[in-house]
């Protein structure tokens, strides 16, 4: 049995549900999903530039959980913005 996820502690919401490419129909689109969990790495690492030992005591979760957390986003990020997919 593996070990119980520990809660994140998540300070922002956005207020935006999805990002597509313009002039394609959302129907037509594949979606790629971020978690809430990726989403404030993303904000806290790369937008407001905090260390990933910051944002990870920000998130109460270790650096090398907030390392796979950011990995996994940056990944996800990149896989919409080259395939061309929606972001939810």
């Amino acid at each position: 049995m593996s070990r119980p996820r520990k809660p994140r502690t998540v300070t922002f919401n956005p207020n935006v549900v999805y990002f597509k490419p313009r002039a394609v129909p959302l129907a037509e689109l594949q979606e790629v999903s971020l978690s809430l969990a990726e989403v404030e790495a993303l904000r806290l690492c790369d937008l407001k530039g905090v260390s990933q030992s910051q944002a990870a005591s920000q998130l109460k979760i270790s650096q090398s959980t907030l390392s796979r957390t950011l990995s996994s986003a940056h990944k996800k990020v990149a896989q919409a913005l080259v395939k061309g997919r929606a972001i939810k």
